[in-house]
């Protein structure tokens, strides 16, 4: 398999496929604004919804550094790339957020598909979207266990 071939296979993982782990895409499915914005007991805790806005933060930079357009956001710390669209009973932010990533997650995958080896080398193209793919994995893995602690996610579930 080749790098790009394995690039794609676990894109797709990370987001719509299941593989090892639930996708992202399941993760959030079924999740309403007041779930999005739970937060759990903690200081570091994050809600689920400033998790995907994290990991929007990352992918859009990514897209258009790619695409070679400025990236219209700014974040001094990591924490700044937390900040979610909307409020607990904000339903409509809260669809609009899940239908972004989405989109992102589609046109990075088509900007990935596009891309030859050599393109791959340059910048650290690779290596930036191994980085998401990780990223990816990782942020999942927390969105479940909240999922989890708030009662949101099956005790037990089956997959393909």
């Amino acid at each position: 398999m080749s790098r790009k071939a394995l690039l794609l296979q676990n894109w797709e993982y990370t987001y719509e496929q299941e593989g090892w782990y639930p996708p992202l895409r399941d993760a959030l499915s079924g999740l309403t604004a007041a779930q999005a914005s739970w937060r759990p007991a903690g200081e570091a805790a994050n809600t689920i919804w400033e998790t995907v806005s994290h990991l929007l933060f990352f992918k859009e930079r990514l897209m258009h550094r790619l695409a070679g357009t400025p990236f219209p956001l700014t974040a001094e710390t990591n924490e700044d790339t937390f900040v979610p669209s909307g409020g607990p009973e904000d339903e409509d932010a809260w669809q609009a957020t899940q239908e972004r990533m989405a989109t992102v997650h589609r046109q990075l995958r088509e900007q990935l598909s596009a891309l030859s080896e050599e393109e791959l080398d340059q910048k650290d193209t690779a290596q930036s979207f191994m980085n998401l793919i990780l990223h990816d994995a990782c942020h999942t893995g927390q969105i479940i266990q909240i999922r989890k602690l708030q009662g949101s996610w099956p005790a037990r579930r089956t997959f393909q």
